[in-house]
């Protein structure tokens, strides 16, 4: 029910953090669809200088061959494949280089350039079986599946349209030379893919628009936490360090306040002060105050003023300040520690009334 109160549009502190945890709306797709057009096209252009530096490097390497003293000595062999490779670097960088650089510039225009290693860091709580039964058999995952079958199925549409048409011209290459076959060849298979891949481009693009979506509905936020991140930063610095400082003595006067109805205080007789109340309503003794140097040492003058038994126990007071906040209960390996100084602190209160 929680969800349905996300009415109101994500605050720009909202998307920092969430863009701080690297949650963005990038679709793969789209970015792949981008860089396979680019490569397609980057060969098209290309094609004559890759088809000429093939047929460049196989010319060198069968005349290479073709001297025996070259191919058997091993300062032969490594000029022809330092050279052979030299041809087909320069052939296909450029498209490779193509790309690269439309797959970065494809994802820098869905995300921007902010990096973030958080997504890095390890996380238990990914492990979570809960969380993914959740994304195996959620929407989610209902919406991946129809995706890529429909990726499937309108790529493979687009492709067997545009194949079609080419099968009634096969025979017009019936005696052609193998220069002119393979450029008609290498201008249908173009065709077909350049088709597939604007197919496959608007699919990228409807994919996108949905996790845009699906990624703002995550980030709304209800009214209140709209109002509570408005009151928190539109105030000074300074005044939301003052209202701090007033919540904090607030809290330490109420704390103090409390010491006198404590059963007992377990002081480090220097360091550490923790009042004790148990009044058999809960399962366990209860911490009414705690605090170390300056605050114990208030704490123990107050326990003095009003009569609390103040019993020294270094151990149990450092480890009942480490691990039990304020209003909370003892934990359960410290109850036999506690129950020593609760009976020490009521047998002295027996005999000092029995002396009474």
């Amino acid at each position: 029910m929680a969800g349905d109160n996300r009415t109101e549009r994500p605050t720009p502190k909202r998307r920092a953090e969430a863009r701080k945890k690297g949650q963005t709306a990038k679709s793969t797709d789209l970015a792949g669809a981008i860089v396979l057009i680019v490569g397609l096209i980057a060969i098209s252009t290309t094609g004559a200088a890759v088809a000429s530096g093939a047929a460049s490097a196989m010319r060198e390497f069968f005349g290479e061959i073709a001297n025996p003293a070259s191919v058997t000595s091993s300062s032969g062999l490594h000029a022809i494949v330092s050279s052979c490779l030299s041809i087909v670097v320069r052939a296909v960088a450029p498209i490779a280089g193509a790309c690269v650089a439309a797959g970065v510039l494809a994802n820098l225009a869905q995300v921007g350039w902010r990096p973030s290693l958080q997504p890095l860091t390890p996380s238990f709580s990914r492990l979570n079986p809960a969380a993914g039964a959740k994304n195996v058999f959620g929407p989610r995952i209902a919406f991946e599946t129809a995706k890529a079958l429909a990726k499937v199925g309108v790529v493979g549409t687009v492709a067997a349209m545009a194949l079609i048409p080419q099968i009634s011209h096969v025979g017009a290459g019936v005696g052609t030379t193998p220069g002119a076959l393979g450029a008609l060849a290498g201008s249908s298979m173009l065709s077909i893919a350049l088709r597939s891949g604007v197919a496959y481009l608007v699919i990228g693009a409807i994919d996108y628009a949905w996790r845009r979506r699906r990624y703002e509905r995550d980030l709304r936020m209800t009214r209140q936490e709209v109002k509570d991140e408005a009151r928190q930063y539109s105030l000074a610095p300074e005044v939301r360090s003052a209202m701090r400082r007033r919540a904090l003595q607030i809290a330490r006067s109420r704390m103090m306040a409390a010491v006198p109805k404590a059963d007992v205080v377990v002081v480090n007789p220097t360091h550490f002060a923790v009042a004790l109340l148990y009044d058999g309503t809960r399962t366990a003794p209860e911490v009414l105050a705690k605090g170390q140097d300056l605050v114990a040492a208030q704490i123990r003058r107050i326990a003095e003023e009003n009569d609390v038994p103040i019993v020294s126990d270094p151990p149990l007071a450092r480890s009942l300040h480490a691990s039990v906040e304020i209003g909370g209960i003892v934990p359960e390996e410290l109850w036999q520690a506690v129950a020593q100084v609760l009976a020490f602190v009521y047998r002295l209160a027996g005999r000092r009334r029995a002396a009474a």
